[in-house]
């Protein structure tokens, strides 16, 4: 017979938003339990966010190798023990696992349950040998890759991202079916770890980001030697005798063919929804994922539904903005109240690609007067310094000077967004980036000179100059 709990809240899930739920709760003496029947810790850290990076590190340090001629020091072609990357890439996941662990957890007083858990009744959850009921719920569940439903697919091994960071043998030819985010980040990196790679995308390439940035980025992956056909839908897949992955393109032209020694499918995500029994607690959800108001509370007012699961944006940082949101509404009773204009994001490619808040076409949609400024980073001191010279700030602002959104192309652009991310969060101004000091010399100094090209006007108009003008007459 089930144990039967009665925590105040009862979270399933153990990937970021929920553990946030989980250790915050508890810090706060709320009984909770904790509901995983995977990894903990989540895709972000086992299968995503961090091994990505990892990989990522490993192709940035293969290629300063071969580009140092330009600072002077002899450029080597490195010899790449993609052995070895597997086992940076898994010792970089084993350091951080014991934030993560059951052990953590118990030890802050969280009741974790290793189960996967459903539904049972709009207040009943059972998991393992116990039933819950509490009096609230917070699924926290996230996504998988999506696998499309393309011809052939079934008869071919394949990657996804749960599965590309158990590779030990360097792929000859990675070809990729999706160029979203996670397909240039791994197009790139493989690349610079010395396989050839075909990125495969229906649309265009980084589609979801600025054009004028995005076509900074794609450039230089390029130049590296990525492959990247746009507009190129898959027709089907097959094996080839000599074992090869063979993909057939219809790129509106007639058919290619593209074969490769690995296949990587990156092509969007779908809300881990199964098994959760969701219509019998009268959860509304769709292939989308679970419903949720601005508040995160589903159709079910026991329970609520954040990160991933709740069909959203899709970023390890959005499933934390999520958990704070929930732990206000049921530690305080303060509704929160959902603000993806706010939301920052970055793609991990070289150079980087970030943005927050409104592009100038957004802006306009909202019928704002729309003010855009660049600023190149081969204007940058720094830059120049440490050749990463490719790219660009783009602040958007109102006619008041009010920061609406910036997007960034170039190195460090996902650092050099945060300062963005809190101008736009506490509706700040130019005027107040303006008046900041940044030190010199650094990247971030960009930030001030576009917002400082909003005053620039200013300089040019006659009443200006004839008031300066006037006091000057007093000595």
């Amino acid at each position: 017979m089930a144990e039967i709990l009665k925590p105040d809240i009862c979270v399933i899930g153990g990937g970021s938003g929920g553990l946030t739920v989980a250790a915050a709760a508890a810090a706060f003496g709320v009984p909770v339990v904790l509901i995983e029947g995977g990894k903990m810790g989540g895709d972000c850290l086992n299968y995503g966010c961090v091994p990505s990076k990892a990989v990522i590190a490993a192709g940035k340090t293969a290629d300063t190798m071969r580009s140092a001629a330009k600072f002077g020091i002899a450029p080597v072609e490195p010899q790449v023990d993609f052995a070895g990357v597997h086992k940076h890439v898994h010792s970089v996941i084993a350091a951080i696992e014991p934030n993560d662990s059951v052990e953590r957890f118990t030890a802050l007083g969280v009741k974790v349950i290793e189960a996967h858990g459903r539904f049972t009744a709009p207040d009943t959850v059972v998991a393992g040998d116990y039933e819950i009921k509490a009096r609230r719920f917070v699924v926290a569940t996230g996504s998988s890759a999506m696998v499309p439903p393309i011809p052939g697919l079934d008869t071919v091994p394949y990657l996804t991202n749960e599965t590309l960071f158990e590779q030990t043998e360097q792929p000859g030819h990675l070809i990729i079916i999706g160029g979203g985010p996670i397909g240039m980040e791994m197009a790139q990196a493989h690349r610079r770890l010395g396989s050839e790679v075909t990125v495969i995308e229906a649309f265009k390439a980084l589609g979801k980001d600025d054009p004028e940035a995005t076509a900074i980025v794609l450039q230089r992956i390029r130049a590296e030697g990525v492959d990247i056909r746009e507009g190129a839908k898959v027709a089907r897949v097959e094996r080839a005798e000599d074992g090869a992955v063979v993909v057939h393109v219809d790129a509106g032209d007639g058919e290619a063919e593209i074969r490769g020694t690995h296949l990587l499918i990156a092509a969007g995500r779908k809300p881990n929804i199964d098994g959760l029994d969701l219509d019998t607690a009268r959860i509304r959800h769709d292939r989308a994922g679970i419903k949720v108001s601005s508040a995160l509370r589903t159709s079910n007012r026991r329970v609520y539904a954040i990160g991933d699961v709740a069909g959203g944006l899709q970023f390890t940082h959005v499933a934390g903005y999520h958990a704070g949101l929930v732990l206000q509404s049921i530690l305080f009773r303060i509704p929160g109240r959902e603000n993806r204009d706010i939301v920052p994001w970055a793609t991990y490619t070289d150079p980087e690609l970030a943005h927050v808040g409104l592009t100038e076409d957004e802006a306009r949609k909202r019928g704002k007067r729309v003010f855009v400024y660049r600023w190149a980073y081969a204007e940058n001191d720094r830059a120049q310094a440490e050749r990463k010279t490719d790219g660009l700030l783009k602040l958007v602002t109102d006619h008041r000077g009010r920061i609406l959104g910036a997007t960034i192309a170039g190195a460090g652009a996902g650092e050099m967004i945060n300062l963005f991310a809190l101008a736009v969060t506490k509706k700040l101004s130019a005027s107040d980036i303006r008046a900041y000091i940044p030190p010199y010399p650094t990247m971030t100094e960009m930030a001030k000179r576009a917002a400082t090209a909003f005053s620039a006007p200013m300089t040019r108009k006659p009443w200006v100059r004839s008031l300066i003008g006037f006091l000057r007459s007093f000595g």
